[in-house]
């Protein structure tokens, strides 16, 4: 089982690269002022929330208590965790959480899919805004980073990083439950598409 799913994560992490959501493109859309590090840090986070977000869309409600083994994550509490770690690590760049927020639980607080999907778009809602709001002169601020030292850029970094991590998991429980990433679905309408188109081109048409 267990080589089976690590399998399947690899495969999933290969082939979970297809074309972006075509509303979602800062690649060619931009990132209408922020500029530098910032910019491309704010284009992969934008990004990775589209694509949390559709995916959970996706996952059928009566599936989010599912997890591949005991010990591991249930599609909820990946959501959820990720969704945390939004409001808990931004703080350390100067954006809190909201007042009261249970980081600690928070991650265990719901299965009902609705509130798991509204977490994830709040949560990434709340990360543009904190590497929005950052300024660049503390990009190379130093802080404390789990027994050594990082800078604020480096932050930025790592959680992006994490989501991916995270991103890379759920599209893997996603194909051993048997759903197909939504880019991935567009991808492959839109070469069914761009195939068809081309053999209707290729064939001879008749003459009147």
């Amino acid at each position: 089982m267990k080589v089976a799913f690590r399998a399947l994560c690899i495969a999933a992490l290969t082939l979970g690269t297809a074309n972006l959501h075509a509303q979602v493109n800062p690649y060619k859309d931009g990132t209408p002022g922020i500029t530098g590090y910032r910019s491309e840090i704010l284009a992969e986070v934008t990004i990775q929330g589209d694509k949390f977000v559709r995916l959970a869309e996706a996952i059928p409600a009566d599936k989010y208590t599912w997890r591949p083994a005991p010990d591991v994550r249930s599609f909820a509490e990946v959501f959820l965790h990720v969704s945390a770690a939004n409001y808990n690590i931004y703080k350390i760049v100067g954006t809190p959480p909201p007042q009261g927020f249970d980081v600690k639980n928070f991650e265990k607080s719901t299965t009902d899919k609705d509130k798991v999907v509204a977490a994830l778009k709040d949560s990434y809602a709340h990360a543009r805004q904190a590497i929005t709001a950052m300024p660049d002169a503390d990009l190379d601020k130093s802080l404390a980073w789990f027994g050594g030292k990082n800078t604020q850029r480096g932050v930025l970094l790592f959680i992006t990083r994490h989501g991916a991590e995270h991103l890379g998991q759920s599209i893997a429980y996603a194909r051993f439950i048997g759903v197909t990433p939504p880019w991935t679905e567009d991808a492959q309408k839109a070469a069914k598409e761009r195939d068809a188109r081309q053999k209707e081109e290729a064939t001879p048409k008749k003459q009147n």
